[in-house]
């Protein structure tokens, strides 16, 4: 079950209208309605509401789970190739029950190196698209399968796919003999925790799903009652706030929830010119700035949502849903995530596949500025004071977030000098996540982006381009995509990460 405390419940008001109205929704969603969020948005809904039943049915992949566990339980090492909701709820589970699954949610060569370092006799890999046609899924899909095949191993012995039904990676899988499990077609990528994307990682790593699915199952039956706990998160997120919500889960046995709600939520309700972005805090004590809803899974905050994580996962989804009938949203689609990608196919293109010389503005130590200031605190300096009375920042850091995890002590830094709210998101994972809210939301963020040379490069098989220029086309055709919308964005680029990271915090740390 799930709980509620703090002193944000003060402000549920369940005589308001607009809670009747979340609780007829609710009710509603239940038998999954696909009206609930208006004519425009009841076709694709249709297709993706099955989310609703996963706590029972899949119960069916248990057997197919159980026997792949039994497979593979000689391995001791599980990577999952996976963007969004394919890799961020995974990396709860993992987190949350102390195991080990390496999450290659990124095309940042040193990242990915890091990925096939390992013994690969004894690795197993789940290779996670609704499509298979994700950019970086199939290209670290290539690369998987030609380190296995020079270590002299059989791919088809060390992988896993999980897919959509006779969609293209499932119809190449089972033509070359791979092992496929198919999730579920009408759940979308970041409803699909309890579905095969999630289950099947879970069950590799050796967590039993059944208690995940018991838990969830419990949790759905409350969800439509008169006094609803997903109704009261949706009446404070819809009304208590207008723009955002702090997320802390450091302090809770469930670590990563709060990333996993963010691209939830922030994918669902960033478009149309409105949206709740999230904000995920490093601490209870971290520096939030700005005015937001505080929510945190054990103590602290405006807001306390407590309950086991397969609990938290139907949970949040049902909020994420009546957030969208709330604000008129259509909470299913992602129109801007798809413009973003185009653009980076486009400089693909463009630069024959190599990364052309690119000319900074200014250099500062090891800091390559793309933008206005001649140093890197004065580049923050004006970022900072470009921001709206009501607007945020967002950190987008197309870096290694193991090797380079300093870095995103940078959120904090500008969230205490800007006053601010502040966000910080590694790309290219984010493009899935946050990635649209930017693009769709409110139009009141400024942005900077944070790149760094590759010291190792590696080739993508069977493409004429290199993950380094992949990644590099990743962040400039996003910031093309911003700028279209006629948002700020400003770029610092190290040439040595080493030193670079800690050049960027000492310069932040020095704004006046």
């Amino acid at each position: 079950m799930i709980t509620l405390h703090g002193p944000a419940t003060s402000h549920i008001d369940r005589l308001d209208p607009r809670y009747s109205t979340l609780i007829a929704a609710s009710a509603r969603l239940a038998k999954k309605d696909p009206t609930l969020w208006g004519k425009d948005a009841e076709k694709l809904a249709a297709t993706r509401l099955n989310w609703v039943d996963l706590p029972r049915t899949s119960r069916t992949l248990l057997p197919e789970l159980d026997a792949l566990a039994a497979k593979f339980r000689n391995f001791s090492r599980v990577v999952l190739c996976g963007m969004g909701g394919s890799s961020l709820g995974p990396e709860v589970i993992a987190a949350s029950y102390k195991k080990n699954l390496f999450v290659l949610d990124s095309t940042d060569p040193q990242h990915v190196a890091q990925a096939i370092a390992g013994d690969l006799s004894t690795t197993v890999v789940i290779v996670s698209s609704k499509s298979g046609s994700t950019i970086e899924t199939s290209s670290q899909r290539s690369l998987f399968e030609e380190s296995f095949l020079t270590a002299g191993l059989n791919p088809i012995d060390h992988m896993v796919i999980v897919t959509d039904p006779h969609s293209p990676l499932d119809q190449d899988a089972r033509a070359r003999g791979f092992i496929v499990v198919n999730a579920d077609p009408d759940v979308g990528g970041r409803f699909s925790a309890l579905s095969a994307f999630g289950l099947v990682p879970a069950a590799l790593i050796g967590v039993d799903v059944s208690v995940l699915l018991d838990s969830a199952d419990d949790a759905i039956e409350s969800f439509h009652r008169a006094h609803s706990t997903a109704a009261d998160v949706a009446y404070l997120i819809s009304f208590f706030t207008e723009q955002y919500i702090a997320l802390n889960d450091a302090d809770s046995p469930l670590p990563g929830l709060g990333d996993w709600i963010e691209q939830l939520i922030a994918e669902s309700t960033g478009k149309d010119g409105i949206g709740r972005l999230p904000i995920v805090i490093e601490s209870s004590t971290a520096p939030v700035s700005g005015t937001c809803l505080s929510i945190s899974f054990s103590q602290g905050g405006d807001l306390v949502v407590q309950g086991p994580l397969g609990a938290q996962f139907i949970f949040w989804e049902w909020v994420t849903a009546l957030v969208g009938v709330a604000l008129h949203i259509d909470p299913f689609n992602q129109p801007n995530v798809t413009t973003a990608k185009e653009q980076t196919a486009t400089l693909l293109s463009q630069w024959d596949s190599q990364l052309p010389q690119l000319v900074p503005t200014s250099s500062d130590g090891s800091i390559d500025i793309y933008s206005q200031g001649k140093t890197v605190t004065d580049t923050l300096k004006a970022l900072i004071d470009s921001v709206a009375p009501d607007g945020y920042i967002a950190i987008m850091a197309y870096c290694d977030r193991f090797s380079d995890r300093e870095l995103a002590q940078l959120r904090s830094i500008l969230a205490q000098k800007s006053g601010r709210p502040v966000t910080f998101g590694w790309g290219p994972r984010f493009l899935h996540s946050t990635g649209q809210f930017h693009k769709g939301g409110q139009t009141n963020g400024v942005f900077l982006q944070i790149t760094a040379d590759a010291h190792h490069d590696l080739a993508i098989p069977g493409e004429s381009f290199s993950f380094h220029t992949l990644l590099m086309a990743q962040a400039l055709g996003d910031a093309l995509t911003l700028n279209q919308k006629s948002l700020q964005v400003s770029r610092l680029h190290m040439r040595n990460r080493e030193i670079g990271v800690s050049e960027i915090l000492l310069a932040a740390r020095e704004i006046v």
